[in-house]
């Protein structure tokens, strides 16, 4: 009798869990997406954030003539999260309907700060229009690439967030990954991720092939053991657990991390063998020729419409497999756009000239993308189309464009305040830093939660993903209210920085191979 009344409460917790499972991948099915100018518009929240928490900073400076901040190892990381993280978090929950509000609210905060630090700086020696041209003519020496490190660590940290806040009912689901066609945010962060990788590439910065060409194809065969290894860990993990998952995004079988390491190693085989200058070109031509094969033949039905995934393989996963088309395209893209950031810049008029051509390249993809839409089909992630390659490379370039800006405000800043501690990409040239201005400059940098998550990305990826499958087993995140959603998403992220945090401060790298 005990046995029967075992099995029935078993039977029963594996119905409910199969119920719960069922529940929460609809949740995240047949959806639309929002519109393009909504995801344009969430492009200006990071960059704001940025330049408020480097006026933060320089009214401190200027009060107290000194930085790091009191308790600097605690002071910096809740400065950073609170400016930097939470605004992230807010914008996409409960803040999502009055997003524009939002923007333009911290923009007016950061124009005052600003309009006060050009009152007491620029007005204290050269007359100000003398002392802007002094600026944009003067030399710049980077310890990152321009802004590059940026865009990484916001598309990563943004992921981060989507991941498990698509879970809740509080995240809006047009922001979520659409079914068929359509642009949500976390479309685009897809395409992103991609992109953000392609730029700093080996190819990317230039670096020399050693040895013959089968020997660097070979060695970048070897080096994407680690996304295999993870994507085997992800697949297993989710098939054992009994974890919802989204069929249509990648297939039965195939995950992004698989997707990672195949578009890699594609990519690294036709680097060895494409020109460098022409790689938007090929990029170009692969994503056309495989948008004419989705037009012209029933790959585009089969890709949408064919539910039978019992066949083989290919049936299986065909998401994920045909995808690499487009995501191959983005990452030459990727490539080439970062041979052109990376290239040696010495002045400030040069980096703005810079962002122009990054700004124009946007606008006109933008256009292009129009086009296409009108002419062809709707942006498709599920199938990784043409519109969708021209979206998340114009989208990408658009975001680049608005965090280079913002750097070289918190560069202006810099030199109307003589704070040469302010954390950036860019600094002013400086002839000779003295000892304890160079290890003064060294803590400031060790302090900055964007140098912590920029040093281990991977890492920060892995772990955000552990973390939400942790919480999806804790929390039953369909009957959460909104507030205790945002609270559980707050600490999910603090954990997640926190953990990124400790290991940047004592000053470890974990490298995956």
């Amino acid at each position: 009798m005990g046995r029967k009344h075992g099995s029935e409460v078993t039977s029963h917790h594996c119905s409910w869990a199969m119920a719960q499972r069922e529940v929460k991948q609809a949740f995240v099915s047949n959806l639309n997406g929002t519109s393009l100018g909504e995801v344009a518009l969430g492009s200006f929240l990071a960059p704001v954030c940025l330049i408020l928490r480097a006026f933060i900073l320089v009214l401190y400076y200027q009060a107290k003539g000194t930085l790091p901040l009191p308790l600097p190892l605690t002071s910096h990381l809740l400065l950073d999260f609170s400016v930097l993280v939470i605004p992230l978090v807010l914008s996409c929950t409960l803040l999502s309907s009055i997003l524009l509000q939002v923007i333009v609210c911290l923009t007016l905060m950061s124009a005052c700060v600003f309009c006060y630090i050009y009152r007491t700086s620029f007005l204290s020696s050269v007359v100000w229009p003398q002392k802007i041209v002094n600026l944009l003519q003067s030399h710049v020496q980077f310890q990152q690439v321009p802004f590059v490190t940026l865009f990484r660590v916001f598309v990563n940290v943004k992921t981060a967030i989507s991941i498990l806040a698509v879970d809740f009912s509080v995240f809006p689901r047009r922001y979520a990954k659409t079914e068929t066609y359509g642009t949500g945010v976390m479309d685009f962060g897809v395409g992103a991720f991609i992109f953000a990788n392609a730029l700093v590439s080996p190819e990317a910065r230039r670096r020399s092939v050693s040895g013959s060409k089968m020997s660097h194809i070979t060695k970048q065969i070897l080096s994407v053991w680690p996304l295999l290894a993870l994507g085997m860990a992800r697949l297993v993990s989710i098939k054992m657990t009994g974890y919802h998952e989204h069929v249509t995004e990648y297939g039965i079988h195939w995950n992004f991390f698989f997707t990672l390491a195949i578009v890699r190693v594609l990519a690294s085989v036709l680097l060895v063998v494409l020109p460098a200058g022409q790689l938007w070109l090929f990029a170009l031509l692969i994503s056309g020729f495989y948008q004419f094969a989705l037009e012209t033949s029933e790959l585009k039905t089969f890709l949408m419409h064919n539910r039978d995934r019992e066949k083989d393989f290919v049936h299986a996963n065909k998401e994920g497999i045909f995808s690499i088309a487009g995501y191959v395209a983005i990452y030459l893209t990727g490539v080439q756009i970062g041979l052109y950031v990376m290239q040696p810049r010495s002045q400030v008029k040069d980096c703005l000239k810079m962002l122009f051509i990054l700004f124009l390249g946007s606008l006109l993809l933008y256009a292009a993308l129009f086009i296409c839409q009108t002419l062809v089909e709707p942006v498709s992630r599920r199938s990784a189309n043409l519109p969708f390659v021209i979206w998340s490379v114009a989208q990408s370039l658009f975001f680049m464009s608005c965090l280079g800006l913002a750097d070289m405000v918190i560069l202006f800043s810099k030199g109307a305040c003589c704070c040469r501690f302010l954390p950036s990409s860019m600094n002013f040239e400086e002839k000779k830093l003295t000892p304890l201005a160079y290890k003064k400059k060294g803590e400031i940098e060790r302090l900055c939660l964007i140098q912590a998550v920029s040093r281990n990305q991977l890492l920060f990826f892995l772990l955000a993903n552990l973390m939400t499958g942790v919480t999806n087993s804790v929390v039953d995140t369909l009957s959460c209210s909104n507030l205790f959603s945002v609270c559980v998403l707050l600490l999910y992220m603090f954990v997640n920085c926190l953990v990124i945090y400790v290991l940047h401060i004592c000053g470890i790298t974990v490298k995956f191979w």
